[in-house]
């Protein structure tokens, strides 16, 4: 079994790489821009190039079995034409690629928030997309177009917790610690919503488990968290005893939090500095309801890494790493 790793140097396909890595009936490919960020001691075969390429997306396909797609752009606020072109596009070029090239099963990346709060407990449920977030629609939009292409290739489609530990990438915690510095940042809903937190170790088991897992058809659907779900609050509380960040002083309902961050967006065009908070960041917060329960019984998911030591690690690796706050997009290159 051949298995393409896009997005190889990143947070998630690091993780992929690393554990198919373990499997002696797996043969790995490594899809990437640059192969001299791939994790060290990678021994399979690269495949360099740009999934916005057409001819690139045709060639990466060659003698592959299944691609695990773990390439993607990403922005917690704006940024609508850099979604499309840098992420959008190309994965909608290489979803209808695999399916013309008779690729066997294509993985991919999502988010727990993509149907919250309504629907988020059921990953098969359609994305309910936000005028205040147009990366997000377009999440939607790729998981929708598997939904469209799924038949003789199988589309696994992983709805994924809030990312966190070594190698970590944009997501919710990169943002809010150094935010919680400034003294000016609430509690929502008094934190008592769930924190959906997944190590990307056991992003990277999950993969592998959907790539091979026998018996998946058509298009699929997992939520993806950790053992076990905090609160926020309680993850605020760890920062906090461990890492001597501030608490928040104050507690904001969802119904205040939405306007006060459509301000602070607005704001933005005025100030040299990203918003304090945004619209994105606050439906990241909203209760999702998630379990593992359906990726445990078809796919054989257990996840091994608490959401402490993921957060811990990320933290440590934080203060290593960071010379400057986390922006709110990747960079567009």
């Amino acid at each position: 079994m051949t298995v393409l790793v896009t997005g190889a140097t990143g947070f998630v396909g690091s993780h992929v790489l690393e554990a198919l890595a373990q499997r002696p009936d797996v043969k790995v490919i490594a899809a990437c821009r640059d192969r001299h960020r791939l994790i060290p001691g990678f021994q399979g075969e690269v495949r360099v190039g740009d999934l916005r390429d057409a001819d690139y997306r045709a060639r990466v396909l060659d003698d592959v079995d299944i691609v695990c797609h773990a390439a993607a752009w990403t922005s917690l606020w704006g940024h609508a034409q850099e979604s499309r072109t840098l992420y959008l596009e190309p994965t909608l070029g290489l979803l209808d690629a695999a399916v013309a090239r008779g690729i066997q099963r294509l993985v991919n990346v999502s988010t727990t928030s993509a149907a919250a709060p309504e629907r988020s407990h059921d990953a098969n449920s359609r994305g309910i997309p936000r005028r205040f977030w147009p990366h997000l629609g377009n999440v939607i939009a790729i998981e929708d177009r598997m939904r469209e292409l799924a038949g003789g290739t199988t589309m696994v489609n992983l709805r994924l917790g809030i990312f966190a530990g070594q190698r970590y990438a944009l997501s919710v915690l990169p943002i809010l610690i150094p935010r919680l510095k400034t003294h000016l940042v609430p509690y929502v809903a008094g934190g008592r919503t769930s924190l959906p937190i997944v190590d990307g170790r056991d992003v990277g088991e999950a993969f592998a488990l959907a790539a091979t897992a026998p018996g998946l058809s058509g298009y699929e659907a997992f939520n993806i968290v950790g053992p076990e779900v905090p609160r926020t609050r309680e993850v605020i509380e760890l920062l906090h005893d461990e890492f001597g960040y501030p608490k928040p002083h104050f507690s904001v309902p969802f119904a205040l939090a939405y306007p006060f961050s459509w301000l602070m967006e607005k704001l933005d065009l005025f100030v040299p500095w990203e918003p304090l908070v945004t619209r994105s960041i606050v439906h990241l917060l909203e209760e999702v309801n998630v379990s593992n329960v359906e990726a445990s019984k078809r796919l054989g998911y257990r996840p091994r890494v608490s959401w402490r030591e993921a957060v811990r690690a990320q933290v440590r690796e934080m203060a290593a790493r960071e010379i400057r706050p986390m922006r709110m997009a990747r960079p567009i290159a």
